[in-house]
């Protein structure tokens, strides 16, 4: 067996729905994929009974850590460990029970040595999958110091089908953190990377923005500055990696509609937490929630 402290690990959250599986069963595959380790994390008093866990679980007690009964935990984790083990036994995996909160908890396991990334589901009703629906998974994204990356609910319907990764580039330092971890990850999974570089009429910012010259409120103008603007964030990484056939799209386009009409739920759509110009706020308000909200397949966000 590996010598612990040489494994890599992602660390992944389960409350006992079907969105966590889904979040666990990704990230064991990408485990096994890449020789990475599974730590399977849950806090004691934010289970739900609901999904293929379901009968390991109960409702969200409210009781204080001192009083907590931790057996349904205890067993959510042990089921899931037993699961993923019999899907890949060559894996790796390790278990975590916090009585934290979810977040706190999975920051706990993200900033420890070794942690590669935070995998969680999107759709869960309680903990720490319902997270991600409101100002708690906003909270993880923007803290990690490692990748988080949600998977939707629906993503068992992606299962067997080879998917792209999908990056989403606008000149920022969290989108050229996005732009190595996107072709890291393409190379790794030997798949196809597209770039996306989404601009909208010039016009339309000239208030907020100040003093435009004339020349640049010309569509084609500004669709030529954003291709040129995207070879150039992308020329370094493509130097570092040869082996990643790279797909360029400029797109006329809110971000974020540019990112949801590109990807299938196959494909993995990476962010950087905050940009500059189009994809300012990725993380905040309604733009976020339409990313986590509307994408079909597992987003991953660097901070």
């Amino acid at each position: 067996m590996d010598d612990p402290t040489t494994t890599r690990w992602l660390i992944v959250g389960v409350d006992g729905t079907d969105s966590s599986r889904h979040a666990l069963e990704w990230a064991a595959q990408q485990a096994a994929l890449r020789g990475l380790g599974v730590r399977i994390v849950a806090a004691a008093g934010a289970l739900t009974s609901v999904g293929v866990f379901g009968a390991h679980t109960r409702v969200d007690p409210v009781a204080p850590p001192d009083e907590t009964d931790t057996g349904d935990a205890e067993r959510l984790l042990a089921y899931a460990a037993d699961w993923i083990s019999r899907l890949f036994p060559e894996l790796r995996v390790e278990t975590r029970l916090s009585y934290a909160r979810p977040v706190e908890a999975l920051l706990v396991e993200a900033a420890g040595e070794g942690s590669a990334a935070v995998v969680v589901g999107s759709r869960g009703l309680r903990g720490i999958v319902a997270a991600f629906v409101g100002s708690v998974g906003i909270e993880l994204a923007a803290r990690s110091p490692v990748p988080v990356v949600v998977l939707p609910h629906e993503h068992a319907a992606a299962h067997g089908v080879r998917g792209r990764v999908i990056v989403g580039i606008d000149g920022s330092e969290p989108s050229r953190r996005a732009v190595e971890f996107a072709f890291a990850q393409a190379a790794f999974a030997d798949t196809e990377l597209v770039a996306v570089s989404a601009w909208q009429p010039l016009v339309a910012f000239a208030a907020a923005t100040g003093p435009i010259p004339p020349e640049l409120f010309d569509d084609n103008t500004a669709a030529e500055a954003a291709r040129q603007s995207l070879a150039e964030e992308l020329s370094d990484a493509r130097l570092r990696h040869p082996e990643v056939t790279v797909h360029s799209r400029v797109v006329r386009a809110h971000p974020v509609v540019a990112l949801l009409e590109e990807a299938t739920p196959a494909d993995l759509i990476v962010v950087g937490s905050r940009g500059r110009g189009g994809f300012r706020g990725l993380l905040l308000g309604s733009v976020s929630h339409s990313v986590l909200h509307g994408a079909r397949g597992p987003v991953a966000i660097l901070r």
